[in-house]
């Protein structure tokens, strides 16, 4: 379909020679989100990581916005519309939030965009980076990206050190970014239930294998599913039957 906008493809990922994702395939469509969960060292950040160009494919596919991403370096599919926001943040801490606003100019976006859904962030927009909080820190890393108006969004951790006060407070902020801004979102989030309030659909990894993959809303009903998931244990077959491919 013509508004599918990341396409993967029995991929598998990892470092060197050592593997660890495998045989992981979905399609996701604009307007969005797919929450990416399962334990610490499941393979998640390799996926993300694998999708936006920073680690080479061992085999399989990525396509970003209809462009093979092994032909394409980071910056040329950020280019392209491809969003990423890593886990350690990496915001210019001696700048300011506007200079980190301004350096992400690059996609048709404004300032104003981004801070609409932040609003927090207008009374700190002269204040240093690394004298934010946590929360607003994170909080600028996502305005930061959708200053460059990226048409899919790639988020590692958004909870990362955060307060689950703050945590309650953003996700519904991706929610509203994909429905308003029709972005496409990768969540891969370790609050496991609030993520799956705002996911269409979810993927469970276990050991770089996909344990689950099922509509969001179904998984959140059903924890005794999503918890035998995480330990590696049988799960109902009707969350993994054809359910590799996110559905429109």
């Amino acid at each position: 379909m013509s508004d599918v906008v990341l396409r993967v493809t029995h991929l598998n990922g990892g470092y060197a020679r050592h593997t660890v994702l495998r045989d992981l395939s979905f399609e996701l469509r604009a307007g969005e989100i797919l929450a990416l969960l399962g334990p610490n060292g499941a393979g998640k950040t390799t996926t993300l990581m694998t999708v936006s160009g920073f680690l080479p494919a061992i085999s399989g596919s990525v396509e970003v916005l209809g462009h093979p991403a092994h032909r394409h370096s980071p910056h040329q599919l950020a280019r392209y519309g491809l969003g990423y926001v890593p886990d350690d943040r990496a915001l210019f801490t001696s700048l300011s939030v506007r200079e980190n606003l301004k350096v992400a100019r690059h996609g048709g976006g404004t300032l104003d965009l981004a801070l609409d859904y932040f609003p927090e962030l207008r009374k700190r927009l002269d204040v240093k980076a690394g004298s934010l909080s946590g929360g607003e820190q994170q909080m600028l890393v996502i305005a930061r990206a959708l200053v460059g108006r990226p048409k899919i969004l790639m988020i590692d951790e958004l909870s990362m050190g955060l307060a689950p006060a703050i945590v309650a407070k953003v996700l519904p902020v991706l929610r509203r970014i994909s429905d308003e801004l029709n972005t496409a979102i990768v969540l891969v989030e370790q609050h496991v239930q609030q993520a799956l309030a705002i996911a269409d659909h979810a993927i469970v990894l276990v050991h770089g294998d996909v344990r689950v993959s099922a509509p969001g809303d179904v998984l959140r009903g059903d924890p005794d599913q999503l918890e035998r998931a995480y330990l590696g244990q049988s799960v109902d077959p009707a969350l993994t039957v054809d359910s590799q491919d996110v559905p429109a």
